[in-house]
């Protein structure tokens, strides 16, 4: 057994659970498929013409029973992770010029338990006060006279309350007057492309840790054997363990592409399966890695594509509260674990036995029909 594929460094052996395990399912065939021999048609061994069909009938069942596991206790996970992005890159934002982001900056406010954030596109609204401007002609929303406009009417699209008036918006547009943070933000398409795309190269470390409370049994997917040097070089290219992921990896292998989607952002799945057999020795317990998206990545098939949300940077200037305002698109990464542990039920085992061993002494002349 190697390390990658077991989970197991070195001196793996097999335990006394596994072989008794072995040993039973052995009897247990054993006795099940010789059952129809009584002690007037020859050795206990022997094959008898007659009674082929009944000995492969004998054999199969025996072999269902092994198959379906019933000697087995099963348990199901129980789960906690924590996350730590790691990453830098220099940037251009509009009105801000060129600025250098870290994992802060890009990250965002705290989202859903087991997930984390990462910004990929923005709209900046800058240098924005408390006071009055005209509103946004969202969806041709548009007025003539102060007629058109009811003082304090608002709604959930609005970006202020109205004052009552209608005011200039441009040249050729005249829209209601609100009361708000100004200017009010005015664009609402994303960049083309992304202008945090650089975000592809960050890095994050996924901390799993997991238990089957049936077994009293805990784990975590930075194995024993992993040291601070394996996890400052491991890469997930050459070893499938490793719980270090670049993020446009994790895209990649979703059947993703990391530029398309960092436009209006998504929902992906980091899927960790413990399938744990505890049948064999401890070390045959190791996470499996998948990816896959988990929202509607087209636009024109669904309405509001994509992920995103609105936050503000607050200053003061000259004694006057400023603000400035993003919208961030990005991707949401949810870790979703699931998985199960299996173990030979000792006593089970045991009570096969016995009754196979009692079966034989008391009942040596019986013609068995069925198993």
């Amino acid at each position: 057994r190697t390390r990658n594929l077991s989970g197991c460094s070195s001196g793996c052996t097999f335990g006394p659970s596994w072989v008794l395990g072995l040993s039973v399912r052995l009897v247990s065939l054993f006795f099940f498929s010789g059952c129809i021999r009584d002690s007037n048609q020859g050795p206990l061994l022997g094959l008898q013409t007659d009674g082929v069909l009944s000995d492969v009938s004998c054999g199969v069942r025996s072999l269902m029973m092994l198959w379906n596991r019933k000697y087995q206790q099963f348990d199901l996970v129980v789960s906690s992770v924590t996350t730590k992005m790691k990453g830098v890159a220099q940037i251009q934002l509009p009105g801000e010029g060129q600025l250098v982001w870290d994992s802060v900056d890009y990250s965002g406010p705290a989202q859903e338990k087991n997930s984390f954030f990462v910004m990929t596109n923005v709209i900046v609204t800058k240098g924005q006060k408390q006071g009055k401007c005209p509103e946004v002609p969202w969806n041709g929303r548009l007025c003539v006279s102060d007629k058109d406009c009811q003082k304090g009417a608002s709604t959930p699209q609005s970006n202020g309350v109205q004052t009552g008036s209608c005011v200039k918006f441009d040249l050729l547009k005249k829209t209601c007057e609100v009361s708000a943070w100004c200017p009010v933000e005015a664009t609402k398409a994303p960049p083309r492309p992304a202008l945090l795309a650089a975000a592809e190269n960050f890095t994050v470390l996924i901390k799993n840790n997991i238990r089957f409370p049936a077994f009293n049994f805990t784990r975590r997917n930075i194995l024993p054997w992993m040291n601070d040097s394996y996890l400052k070089s491991c890469q997930r290219k050459t070893d499938s363990l490793c719980p270090i992921f670049r993020l446009g990896d994790i895209v990649r292998e979703a059947g993703e592409s990391f530029t398309e989607m960092a436009v209006e952002g998504g929902v992906l799945a980091v899927q960790i399966k413990w399938d744990c057999n505890l049948d064999y020795v401890l070390q045959h317990c190791r996470p499996w890695y998948s990816f896959r998206r988990l929202d509607e990545k087209q636009s024109n098939k669904t309405l509001y594509p994509g992920l995103n949300f609105r936050f503000a940077k607050y200053n003061m200037v000259n004694g006057v509260e400023e603000r400035t305002l993003y919208k961030a698109f990005g991707i949401r990464f949810d870790v979703i674990v699931f998985g199960q542990v299996i173990q030979i039920l000792v006593h089970h085992e045991i009570q096969t036995l016995s009754f196979l061993f009692q079966y034989r002494l008391y009942k040596p002349n019986s013609r068995c029909r069925s198993c």
